[in-house]
């Protein structure tokens, strides 16, 4: 892939992450939900939430669900799976089949 595009499309991904981390913030105020929406990036998604949480102190984690089954589990690995068994606090884990954006 042309280095180029690919820095462009990069940045596209992170314009549109910080588009719905703003969204989240908003959502949060209208339910009167106090504290913080991060974003991380790192090589193993759960390690990053983990390590995130532990610099910032976080009193909890709110976290999605693919919804993976059990074998695609095994296989594939499970974020919040890793995040549950790895948090020093307590983790909400969020399933359903609606994005914010549907609201």
């Amino acid at each position: 892939m042309d280095h180029d595009l690919f820095k462009e499309l990069v940045q596209k991904e992170v314009k549109r992450i910080e588009a719905e981390l703003i969204e989240f913030a908003k959502y949060m105020r209208e339910l009167k939900v106090s504290g913080e929406v991060k974003s991380t990036h790192a090589h193993k998604p759960g390690e990053g939430v983990i390590s995130t949480a532990d610099k910032e102190k976080a009193s909890l984690i709110i976290t999605g669900s693919r919804g993976l089954g059990k074998i695609r589990r095994t296989f594939l690995g499970s974020c919040s799976d890793y995040i549950l068994h790895h948090a020093s606090c307590p983790v909400l884990v969020c399933t359903g089949e609606h994005h914010l954006t549907e609201k």
